[in-house]
């Protein structure tokens, strides 16, 4: 009981004396992913002003698992395992939903300049035009014009209001739609002509995408499931031969098995997703 409280405190004492050393580079961590993640929630429309403290709880919580682990299972790979997926889990969690809400919005912007572009045609002002695209079109594409349209009218440019957008969304076909409306402002021209154009160009990007997407959607499929089947396989070992499927969980040869076996079929889904996930 003595050597159990004597390890506790000398591990306590340790991760407390590398936590005041490392001060310094915790705080730069905290600020690069208060900046990465921020950018993505921002882009979510998502609050934002409570972030730093979500991250402070989020690296306890990495300690914590990690501790668990190592007291519970006396494994300090298994500890380390899981603590990277914790710490890599939410990051990536929010990485994801933002793409995805990215290209949502993609797929409704085509749709929105055709709209744009008829407001035009029809005398509509430029701002009528942006007004009609916030009102009527689905969400996530209306939350982005409905915020330039608001920022337009409290006061804000419309060269600076078009650019701020670029810069939070880095979309590139609202990018090529902000370059033609600054243009047709500065220079005259047909901008319903222009912005039609680029609709069209943008369907038919979408036209291949779809395409591709169809194609590699059976493999995309396997590729989960290949994923999945080592967690199914691992369950049927152990109802075969338990004790040796516990020596995976109990030895250290076991979790260095254990954590190479995963850290491999990781490499190969992720390897998976950018193969059958091409830029176009």
């Amino acid at each position: 009981m003595v050597e159990l409280w004597l390890g506790t405190g000398l591990v306590g004492a340790g991760v407390g004396f590398l936590a005041y050393s490392g001060q310094d580079y915790y705080a730069r961590a905290l600020d690069y992913l208060e900046q990465d993640l921020g950018d993505k929630l921002r882009r979510m429309h998502t609050p934002t002003h409570r972030l730093r403290q979500y991250l402070v709880a989020w690296s306890a919580a990495i300690v914590l698992v990690f501790v668990v682990f190592l007291f519970a299972l006396n494994s300090a790979l298994l500890g380390a395992l899981m603590a990277v997926f914790v710490a890599c889990a939410p990051w990536y969690l929010v990485r994801r939903m933002a793409e995805l809400r990215r290209r949502k919005l993609e797929d409704q912007l085509a749709d929105a300049f055709v709209t744009f572009s008829s407001a035009i045609r029809a005398g509509l002002s430029l701002l009528q035009a942006l007004d009609i695209l916030a009102q009527q079109c689905p969400r996530p594409v209306s939350e982005e014009f409905q915020q330039i349209v608001g920022e337009y009218k409290l006061g804000k440019p419309l060269d600076r209001v078009l650019t701020e957008a670029n810069q939070r969304l880095r979309s590139e076909n609202l990018a090529l739609f902000t370059a033609s409306l600054l243009a047709s402002r500065e220079s005259g021209g047909k901008l319903n002509e222009t912005v039609e154009r680029i609709a069209q160009s943008v369907l038919e990007i979408q036209r291949l995408e779809r395409k591709i997407q169809s194609e590699t959607a059976q493999a995309r499929k396997s590729a989960v499931y290949m994923a999945l089947a080592p967690v199914f396989i691992l369950g049927v070992y152990y109802f075969m031969d338990p004790e040796n499927t516990l020596r995976l969980f109990t030895t250290f040869a076991g979790n260095l098995v254990l954590c190479a076996a995963v850290l491999l079929n990781l490499l190969a889904y992720f390897w998976a997703r950018v193969i059958l996930t091409p830029d176009i």
